[in-house]
């Protein structure tokens, strides 16, 4: 198993295992101006455009992309804002789109009101 980055925490942010890349938890957060990651700006669209493209860059990592996609689970602060995640969504894979579970939670870290973990499947070349 091969892993990757540093995370905030006692995880892997990613693990390659065999034909898998499994990504752990993103969330809309950025390299502020001082390089420390902050949540962008915007609500929620904002952050769940910034969340894919961090699993879109961690996945580059190991030699992957979006299209290599097969599942998410989304983590969503407000269940009302379902019909705009699916905008988005939309927006991000054309069909088939990956399998999704979506999952309202009372809280995320850094108070961020989206967050997507993403199962790629990426044979080895």
């Amino acid at each position: 198993m091969q892993r990757g980055g540093q995370p905030v925490g006692p995880y892997s942010p990613v693990v390659r295992a065999g034909d898998w890349v499994v990504i752990s938890g993103q969330i809309g957060a950025a390299p502020g101006p001082d390089g420390v990651p902050q949540l962008v700006e915007g609500g929620t669209a904002a952050q769940l455009r910034q969340v894919l493209t961090n699993v879109s860059n961690v996945l580059a990592q190991q030699g992957a992309s979006l299209a290599d996609v097969v599942k998410t689970t989304v983590f969503l602060v407000d269940m009302s804002e379902f019909a705009l995640l699916n905008e988005i969504w939309v927006e991000t894979w054309p069909e088939p789109r990956p399998a999704r579970s979506a999952i309202g939670v009372a809280s995320l870290p850094r108070g961020a009101r989206i967050e997507v973990e993403a199962w790629a499947y990426r044979p080895r070349g």
